[in-house]
């Protein structure tokens, strides 16, 4: 079974946010004749990176729930400039909505076992479709 790994989505207050984020930065990267290509660095590298790759997703919070997912592709470990250990999640650069999941704020990224982790929404789904403020307001009354 593939493991996952949950991490806060800092600076987006909704998911077409990191959509429009993701989507801006490949078309710079085309722009200067990069790779186009979408990771993640961290300073911690996953230990367990056999199973994250094995079909495994990041997960992102965003404003406290759990609200979607990006396929993790490669894990690849490097030194900054000044030496320090981290390395890239390299991301599927779709972003698949998930059910809503509250979480409290935490440091760094987490491992999340597929059996703790949210199910993604149908795709077409009315839920899919409505706007996150609507969509956060229906979870918060069990609606959703």
């Amino acid at each position: 079974m593939a493991l996952n790994l949950i991490k806060l989505c800092v600076g987006c207050e909704n998911v077409e946010q990191l959509e429009d984020w993701i989507a801006r930065r490949l078309r710079e990267k085309e722009a200067r004749g990069e790779p186009a290509e979408q990771f993640h660095t961290t300073r911690m590298v996953p230990k367990r990176v056999d199973e994250l790759t094995a079909g495994g997703s990041l997960y992102w919070v965003v404003k406290g729930i759990v609200q979607c997912r990006q396929r993790l592709l490669e894990i690849r470990p490097f030194r900054d400039g000044e030496g320090v250990s981290r390395c890239h999640l390299v991301l599927d650069p779709r972003v698949v909505r998930t059910q809503f999941q509250p979480r409290r704020p935490f440091q760094g990224w987490r491992y999340l076992e597929q059996k703790e982790a949210p199910a993604d929404l149908p795709s077409g789904s009315s839920a899919a479709e409505m706007p996150a403020e609507l969509r956060r307001e229906l979870a918060e009354l069990g609606l959703l």
